[in-house]
């Protein structure tokens, strides 16, 4: 999420040009001349006395001399007199903003702009302004409740604004007011999304930091699995995944083949080990078309095939690509049996072997038809893989319905809602 640009003083040029007074009788003449000068006053727009005017002027030069002590202390002179008009108020109140931003009082100059709109004499643009300049004076101010505050005021009254809203999230967050901040950078991103507008990794990192500051693990993931849709990095997936599978309930002794490939997918199995583990795996599960090419990725990758275990990784190797060979020697023959068993179960396995030999279209025709005879000890798993195998396939479409629709308690929805941030193919 961008950083806020303060506005600079130059803004005030609109209402007021310092130097440009125009200052009328003093007090003590001012009746005798009324009527003469009525006529004129009404021409030439609205005037502050000389006893106002005068110490005013004096602080314009100061300014322009930047004695700002001074300026300031003329302006305080003009303050001493009684029963300003709204004009004065504002004139006097425009020239104390304007030299407390420039020694840096961004607290002081907010309040004096706050006299500023609080006068009347602006007109609409120039007083949205002002609610603006307020906001973002106190926020450099640190004084962030009241940024969140006149910021609010300023989208309300000024609609939509993205550099504003940015600045509301901001010190919400500051303030300590990490709820509401969740919920206006929740619903941002909601509304960039909707409208196919790309969303910053800054904007996504924050989410997740709000998230963190409440202790509210659900809004983390969901914020993590944002940055892994729209900016994909590693660290972002391993995150992910550790947490899925410290979640209570995760099944990681039946699972922990579908986290390999999980894994494997998002580019984040990156030690030899684990590229021996997942060939082991499955081996175990019969699944050698799969050993076989997870080893060759182990290879290909200069994991496996050095060091101390240089040879175990060859023996294992040989040892999956001759089951592989074996295997793809009797997977038609056994197509009609498995098409004969009363169960679904066969099938879903016909499916697990065509998919580790990469045949992902024929491996999802056994899943459905795994899945439509029942009698299934975990169909769930089933329909994850058939998800994963329409998404290998090419068919996003079919896989994200798939996915979408995977139930189960002990892992099985949470892997294929990751799945989803799997790029297709």
């Amino acid at each position: 999420m961008k950083r806020h640009q303060i506005i600079t003083a130059a803004f005030l040029g609109s209402a007021i040009a310092l130097g440009g007074l125009t200052v009328g009788a003093g007090t003590a003449h001012a009746a005798d001349r009324a009527g003469k000068e009525s006529a004129k006053k009404e021409a030439a727009g609205p005037t502050v006395r000389a006893e106002i005017g005068n110490p005013l002027k004096a602080a314009q030069e100061l300014v322009k001399a930047k004695k700002y002590k001074e300026a300031l202390a003329k302006v305080r002179e003009a303050d001493g007199v009684a029963d300003k008009t709204p004009y004065e108020t504002f004139v006097m109140e425009e020239t104390r903003g304007f030299i407390l931003m420039k020694t840096g009082d961004q607290g002081g100059a907010a309040k004096a702009f706050e006299a500023v709109i609080g006068t009347g004499q602006l007109s609409e643009e120039d007083r949205l302004k002002r609610v603006q300049a307020v906001a973002q004076l106190y926020y450099q101010a640190k004084d962030y409740a009241r940024s969140a505050s006149w910021t609010q005021r300023f989208l309300k009254e000024a609609g939509p604004n993205e550099d504003m809203r940015t600045l509301l999230i901001q010190a919400l967050y500051l303030s300590g007011d990490f709820a509401t901040a969740g919920k206006e950078l929740t619903a941002l991103v909601a509304a960039k999304e909707k409208a196919g507008q790309p969303i910053d990794e800054q904007s996504l990192q924050f989410l997740a930091n709000i998230a963190v500051k409440q202790k509210d693990e659900a809004g983390y993931v969901a914020a993590v699995e944002k940055l892994v849709r729209y900016h994909p990095k590693a660290e972002y997936w391993q995150d992910l995944i550790l947490r899925m599978q410290k979640k209570p309930g995760f099944n990681r002794d039946r699972l922990s083949l579908d986290v390999y490939r999980l894994m494997l997918a998002a580019g984040v199995l990156t030690r030899g080990e684990d590229y021996v583990e997942m060939a082991q795996l499955a081996l175990g599960d019969n699944i050698p078309g799969e050993a076989k090419a997870i080893l060759n990725k182990g290879f290909a990758a200069g994991l496996l095939g050095t060091g101390a275990d240089a040879e175990r990784h060859k023996r294992l190797l040989a040892m999956a690509e001759k089951q592989a060979a074996d295997d793809q020697k009797t997977l038609a023959a056994s197509e009609k049996e498995v098409d004969a068993a009363a169960s679904g179960g066969p099938a879903v396995r016909l499916g697990d072997a065509y998919a580790g030999h990469g045949q992902y279209q024929k491996a999802a025709v056994w899943f459905e038809k795994g899945l439509k005879k029942g009698g299934l000890k975990q169909p769930e798993d089933a329909r994850l893989h058939l998800g994963i195998a329409y998404l290998k396939a090419g068919d996003a479409a079919r896989a994200k319905q798939t996915l979408g629709a995977v139930k189960g308690g002990d892992g099985q929805a949470d892997l294929a809602r990751l799945w989803q941030l799997v790029k297709a193919g």
